[in-house]
């Protein structure tokens, strides 16, 4: 895996994180793709559009083992754009592959995730934020896209509703659509929820089993303009149901101790040891 970043200035004048400068980056946007050329610039343009002076960010794109020119668009772009970062992996290992290595190269402490096909709507980004911004820092927080007029094909809106039908009925994680690619979460939480293939398809259900909460937010999709999708209808319903049944082992194993007392890291203190007050421990 091969990374480059660029770091200086965005065009608000505020310091952008870079290898040198990373301290008090607010937010990564992080978009895996794969052989997605013509879709980068524009998306790209977009973000910025949404996000120039608005809160400091850096976008991380990571290239899944693409064919085409995807990689040779970003480092063009990051010529002019030192908010654009580049991830590459020697070989294609999937999207949930490719949004780990965004996460853990990400400088920000919150990471917002987009699709890189230009269907999802950069522009939703400052609403998922505020809510963010607005919400108690415990528990920690999921933020998921729902697509309410989602602008797909009918082959593929049936296969996405019978998948999200037989997720709810067994995970009861009550989130409509956790395929929309776009979430906002705290880099922490992602990094703390168990790893595996296809795990993107069920931040929800994880993040619940972590203590967390879910939140879905009516957000804006669009019809792809460039490019061809790199997921079929069969590999949608084959993958999301056989990992449903690793999920639903995963919860069952869930296990949150109640911490009940806290050292104050003072050997010589004479004072009471510090008891912390946390919601019962509830397994999945």
């Amino acid at each position: 895996m091969l990374g480059l970043s660029n770091g200086s200035l965005g065009g608000n004048g505020r310091p952008v994180a870079s290898a040198g400068s990373i301290k008090g980056m607010d937010l990564s946007v992080v978009i895996p793709v794969k052989n997605e050329a013509g879709n980068i610039a524009p998306l790209v343009a977009e973000i910025a559009a949404a996000l120039d002076g608005f809160v400091d960010y850096e976008i991380v794109y990571v290239d899944d083992g693409s064919g085409d020119a995807t990689a040779g668009e970003i480092r063009h772009l990051q010529k002019s754009n030192p908010r654009l970062r580049l991830v590459r992996h020697a070989r294609s290992c999937g999207q949930s592959a490719a949004i780990r290595s965004g996460v853990k190269a990400a400088h920000g402490v919150w990471i917002a995730t987009l699709d890189g096909d230009g269907q999802n709507d950069p522009a939703d980004i400052p609403v998922l934020w505020q809510i963010a911004q607005d919400a108690l820092a415990v528990p920690p927080l999921l933020i998921a896209g729902q697509r309410t007029r989602r602008q797909d094909n009918w082959s593929k809106r049936r296969a996405s509703r019978i998948a999200n039908a037989v997720r709810r009925g067994l995970l009861h994680d009550d989130t409509p659509d956790t395929g929309c690619g776009l979430k906002l979460f705290r880099r922490a939480l992602f990094l703390d929820l168990p790893y595996f293939d296809h795990m993107h398809r069920f931040l929800p259900a994880l993040v619940l089993r972590e203590g967390g909460v879910v939140r879905s937010v009516p957000v804006n999709h669009r019809p792809r303009q460039r490019g061809t999708s790199n997921y079929g209808v069969f590999d949608r319903l084959a993958v999301g149901i056989t990992d449903l049944f690793g999920v639903l082992w995963l919860r069952r194993r869930a296990a949150r101790p109640q911490l009940i007392e806290e050292q104050t890291g003072d050997p010589v203190a004479t004072r009471a040891p510090r008891t912390t007050v946390q919601p019962a421990e509830r397994v999945l």
